[in-house]
């Protein structure tokens, strides 16, 4: 019962949208002559992975297995030809799946799928984890909520697993594992990925009907998806034969570059950076799954650091009270403030405020100060800006926009923040003009109000503006 109840509900559900380019994309221009495609011997997949192993490069590791063939159609050759001319975009996907590629490969061996998928990410997302596409997919695997729910992926207010790169590699395999189970056919399966397998099966069913052939290349499917399939096949021809056509991919060292640390608890990413001796952002650039200053109350924990961190990370972790993972600062009871609307306001729970402010009942005074979790600091804002941020990586596009996280701000320092206005929305205002007239950004209007972007302005509707009084070291 519990299969068949999964097979409809994937069945119906349009998976992960994908960022592919349209024909009208691609410029025309002189085809290469694909040289490389002379009969190559026959390896068998287990000795070819096992050969690889032993590369200095995780492309030259990727290169030793490949073994999909790259068949003579008009759209392969159209996207091969692209690539090639336009290697710059393969130097930034190459700089981008630095601190992961080797990981994903990792996973691609375990579990002994045709490696030529895991460029996956760079037909997806060009290797960006913020990338975010207009069918409201996210990450390098470009899941939707729906496909991302039920394939494990976790998605709240603190975190959102699309965008976690372990998390995320983990359900993807899972969703093509399960469709090529469905299909014995990575053609197929990868189609479906796109376009869901509803869609896939209608297209094959049509073709079934009519005495037509149903192999990929004859069958009717969206126009993306013609194009999709075909994209994946050229880049993986043109990595696994560059030097024959002149591409100059930077070497990734074939070794763990990050480790993933299960930190047990919630934690703020200013106080797991210090731990770890490295910078906030740099920190969040690896974990861009939490969108927020810190881990969820309830979980997952995992943080990914650099291998040249864990060890030291792991001690530090040891030996720091899991009390003081977390920041706080003073927050001014105002008059009419209960300690449930505090909550609320902050994100938080009445139970976590009571614990950290030693309180027995509910009872608050205005003017008195409550600890709070550390959410105003340059830095909080900075993280929250960079996880919202996104990307569209789109073929004719060689350089997709990157999300950046600069810090002003002490990350250890204790601030005493206090309301400072509130703001009835009036006829005509948006975000933008409020944000001008107060000199905040509209992303702290959002933060502090706990909206979304999409979120409208209603009239007659408070909005409260917050600001950092003082800073006092922790």
């Amino acid at each position: 019962m519990k299969s068949t109840i999964i097979f409809i509900v994937v069945s119906a559900m349009l998976l992960a949208g994908c960022q592919t380019a349209t024909l009208s994309d691609i410029q025309p221009t002189t085809l290469v002559n694909n040289k490389a495609h002379s009969k190559p011997i026959k390896v068998p997949r287990a000795l070819a992975r096992l050969q690889s192993k032993q590369a200095d490069d995780v492309w030259q590791r990727i290169r030793m297995q490949m073994d999909m063939p790259i068949p003579d159609e008009f759209l392969v050759n159209k996207y091969r030809d692209w690539y090639i001319n336009h290697p710059q975009h393969l130097e930034q996907i190459s700089q981008r799946a630095r601190p992961f590629l080797y990981l994903i490969v990792e996973e691609f061996d375990h579990r002994d799928l045709p490696i030529e998928i895991a460029l996956l990410p760079i037909v997806e997302s060009s290797f960006n984890p913020l990338a975010y596409s207009k069918a409201d997919a996210s990450g390098l695997w470009q899941f939707t909520l729906p496909m991302a729910s039920h394939f494990g992926l976790n998605m709240n207010w603190w975190y959102d697993g699309r965008k976690d790169v372990p998390a995320a590699t983990s359900a993807a395999l899972d969703m093509l594992e399960y469709l090529y189970q469905k299909t014995d056919n990575w053609h197929y399966a990868l189609a479906a990925y796109n376009a869901g397998e509803g869609r896939l099966n209608q297209a094959i069913k049509y073709n079934q009907e009519r005495g037509l052939s149903t192999d990929f290349w004859a069958l009717n499917l969206p126009t993306e998806t013609k194009q999709y399939v075909p994209q994946l096949l050229a880049i993986a021809d043109v990595i696994k034969n560059a030097e024959v056509y002149g591409i100059n991919l930077k070497p990734i060292p074939n070794k763990p570059f990050v480790e993933v640390i299960d930190v047990g608890s919630q934690i703020d990413l200013a106080v797991a950076a210090k731990l770890a001796k490295m910078h906030v952002s740099r920190l969040q650039k690896l974990n861009p799954g939490f969108n927020r200053w810190a881990t969820s109350p309830h979980g997952p924990h995992q943080l990914v650091v650099p291998v040249s961190k864990a060890h030291k990370f792991k001690q530090a972790l040891a030996n720091t009270d899991v009390a003081e993972r977390m920041q706080w600062y003073k927050y001014i009871i105002q008059p009419g403030d209960n300690i449930g609307i505090i909550a609320k306001r902050h994100q938080t729970t009445v139970a976590k405020i009571k614990q950290m402010n030693d309180m027995n009942g509910d009872k608050i005074i205005a003017g008195d100060f409550l600890y709070m979790p550390h959410t105003s600091s340059q830095v909080i804002l900075d993280v929250e800006l960079a996880a919202t941020q996104s990307a569209r990586p789109i073929i004719s596009q060689p350089s997709p926009a990157k999300a950046t996280t600069k810090s002003t701000a002490k990350p250890m320092s204790l601030a005493i923040v206090s309301p400072t206005a509130d703001h009835r929305v009036k006829y005509g205002d948006t975000l933008w003009s409020i944000a001008k007239v107060y000199n905040v950004s509209v992303e702290q209007i959002i933060y502090w109000n706990n909206m979304a972007h999409k979120d409208k302005l209603s009239v007659g509707k408070k909005l409260k503006f917050y600001q950092v009084i003082s800073h006092k070291q922790s």
